[in-house]
């Protein structure tokens, strides 16, 4: 039986957010849901595909207006941290700095269904009789460990229902939609959210950040050494058989050439702000995404696809599919005040992170694999001796 989980509630299991443990990252205050949905006018939404014993899979669909977003496209930006990875889309909205469609997470191999459900969803739109190309931006990360990838069970049906089915306010999160099926650090990961609001001495703007982890390194919680404590950390095993090597100088040359593979898979960082910025600081907010993962340690392994979104919902800024005269007049925030709107998004990424984690619960899945959720008593502990709690 497929269950269908609705972004408006969160689940019912004991699994909290960061917050709830009472772990604060930065310094800014958070909007009110601490989700993506508080830069007004976002939306997302979710199909969660949990079926028998091996399927573990999802979609997650984030719209950055109620509107035709093809007829009144958006700024946008794509930044490339790792690409290791099958971002549609990415080219054009470089190209030409905008989007047109709703940003579709998934698993790798749904990548082609989720493009096609998502054309088929903007042709049919009122308005959009005449239209012939569409670029649909749909994102991944590999769930295979736990899901049967291979199966290909995400229909166009389910990419359609979690379009439709996206709503403002609350954002359910950990293994849910496109995180169903994922593992971070070693630990279940999945969809994660947060927010941040500036002063409005430098703009009260809104930063908000989705995330779909499903990558590796040697977690960190607000700056406590987690991983390592928890003994699950990237490259641990070589390690540990280096340090024993040379207490045993007579085994001192290991034979371990096996390819460590512990530390790959995908980031999905979806960025929004209602701030007025065009395509090119757009993309220095997305490469500050980068900065938030790189604090919860993660590295951007070679086989991961770490990709950042980002696009703002200033109503001015809209893009008309068909402009009535040939110059277009906006205002966009100077350089000079995007520092605050770095920090914020650092801020974001890395609490949304920390979410996926914290939500997640633990999953058994194809081949009766099983990846434990955090073990967040461990994690309290821990955060504590390093006076990481409020």
């Amino acid at each position: 039986m497929v269950q269908v989980h609705s972004q408006t509630k969160q689940a019912s299991s004991g699994r909290k957010r960061a917050r709830e443990y009472g772990i604060r990252i930065g310094i800014l205050p958070t909007g009110t849901h601490n989700a993506i949905t508080d830069v007004q006018g976002v939306k997302v939404g979710h199909v969660t595909l949990h079926i028998d014993n091996s399927i573990r899979t999802g979609v997650t669909a984030i719209s950055p207006h109620d509107g035709n977003i093809f007829q009144q496209k958006v700024p946008a930006a794509v930044y490339v941290g790792n690409g290791f990875g099958k971002l549609s889309g990415s080219t054009q909205v470089t190209e030409l700095g905008n989007l047109e469609t709703p940003i579709i997470l998934t698993n790798t191999l749904s990548v082609g269904t989720a493009m096609e459900a998502t054309v088929q969803y903007t042709l049919d739109q009122a308005g959009n009789e005449k239209v012939q190309s569409v670029n649909a931006v749909i994102g991944e990360t590999n769930d295979g460990y736990l899901n049967d990838i291979r199966g290909k069970h995400v229909t166009k049906a389910h990419v359609l229902e979690a379009i439709q089915k996206a709503t403002d306010g609350p954002v359910q999160e950990g293994n849910v939609g496109a995180g169903t099926g994922t593992v971070c650090f070693g630990f279940k990961g999945g969809i994660g959210t947060s927010s941040r609001m500036l002063p409005q001495a430098v703009g009260g703007y809104t930063v908000g950040v989705l995330v779909q982890t499903n990558f590796g390194g040697v977690l960190q919680i607000a700056g406590a050494p987690v991983g390592e404590r928890l003994d699950q950390y990237y490259l641990s095993p070589q390690l540990k058989k280096e340090k024993e090597s040379r207490k045993t100088p007579g085994d001192s040359k290991s034979q371990n050439t096996k390819k460590t593979e512990d530390s790959d898979g995908s980031c999905m960082i979806i960025v929004a702000t209602d701030a007025p910025l065009d395509a090119r600081n757009l993309e220095r907010l997305a490469k500050r995404a980068m900065l938030g993962l790189a604090k919860t340690g993660g590295i951007a392994a070679n086989g991961s696809g770490d990709y950042v979104i980002a696009f703002s919902t200033d109503p001015a800024l809209r893009i008309p599919y068909e402009p009535s005269q040939p110059t277009q007049t906006v205002t966009l925030l100077h350089n000079d005040y995007m520092s605050s709107l770095f920090m914020a998004v650092i801020e974001a990424t890395e609490e949304a992170i920390i979410n996926s984690m914290t939500k997640a619960e633990t999953t058994t899945g194809k081949e009766q694999h099983v990846i434990e959720a955090l073990p967040m008593d461990k994690v309290v502990k821990i955060l504590k001796e390093y006076n990481r709690l409020e």
